[in-house]
């Protein structure tokens, strides 16, 4: 073989090794890109069983409660009570009976 021709073909290897090397390096950092991902949401999932429905004042159990179509969350231990985002508004926004009907219940009058 002649020297061009070797030269020619050491060229052709370097620029498809180049592009393999590329393509590996892409590759492995989108697996490693989903393995974060993945524990990241493992983490998430594992944290929201520990504390999911958990008072956060004492750590007990709460209990879904319903009334007037709002869901309250109360401990089972010192009756503390939780509500979602936009329950409040929801309450605020109910008739002014209902409302009064409400919050007897909530204090348990």
């Amino acid at each position: 073989m002649d020297e061009p021709t070797r030269t020619r073909e050491n060229e052709w290897f370097l620029q498809h090794e180049a592009k393999l090397l590329e393509e590996a390096r892409k590759a492995r950092e989108k697996r490693e890109a989903e393995r974060r991902a993945s524990e990241t949401e493992a983490e998430r999932k594992r944290l929201k069983d520990l504390h999911y429905m958990k008072c956060p004042k004492c750590g007990h159990d709460l209990k879904a409660e319903q009334l007037e179509g709002i869901e309250i969350d109360r401990c089972s231990f010192c009756e503390g009570f939780f509500m979602d985002p936009g329950e409040l508004e929801e309450l605020f926004t109910k008739q002014q009976a209902k409302r009064q009907g409400f919050m007897r219940w909530l204090l348990r009058l």
